[in-house]
């Protein structure tokens, strides 16, 4: 992977302790600092922040006939991370908003893609590409 920048992102989170459990434990993120009111993670070298706060709202658009979360967000990965991943959180029963599954089939931009929520309701999606020169194919 080229190097580029890292990015920051701070999400809002309802419940401290159970961003910890999933973040920490079900996808297995290395916690850094913390407070009484957030925690920082390393998430594959970006600094993402989970901050005590109220929910918000949220909608969706049709995405391949998918109803696609607004706001996500997510990493694009290697198909054999995306793979290990998706079996990880269906055997921790997770529920999915989407499925994992190829999106754009024979199509420029072909994925695998899979959404989820956190507890605090965040979407949060994962994907991948068998060639990563398809990312921002049209």
């Amino acid at each position: 992977m080229p190097n580029i920048p890292r990015f920051h992102l701070a999400m809002p989170v309802d419940d401290l302790s159970a961003a910890r459990t999933f973040y920490g434990e079900t996808l297995g993120l290395e916690r850094g600092r913390s407070s009484d009111t957030w925690i920082d993670w390393n998430l594959h070298g970006h600094q993402f922040v989970t901050h005590l706060a109220p929910r918000t709202e949220r909608v969706s658009n049709p995405v391949d006939g998918h109803d696609v979360p607004v706001p996500h967000f997510g990493l694009v990965l290697t198909v054999d991370e995306f793979q290990v991943l998706a079996a990880k959180l269906t055997d921790a029963g997770t529920k999915f908003v989407i499925e994992p599954y190829v999106r754009f089939k024979g199509e420029p931009g072909e994925q695998w893609t899979m959404f989820l929520l956190d507890p605090a309701g965040n979407a949060l999606e994962f994907k991948a590409f068998a060639d990563d020169a398809q990312v921002f194919a049209v």
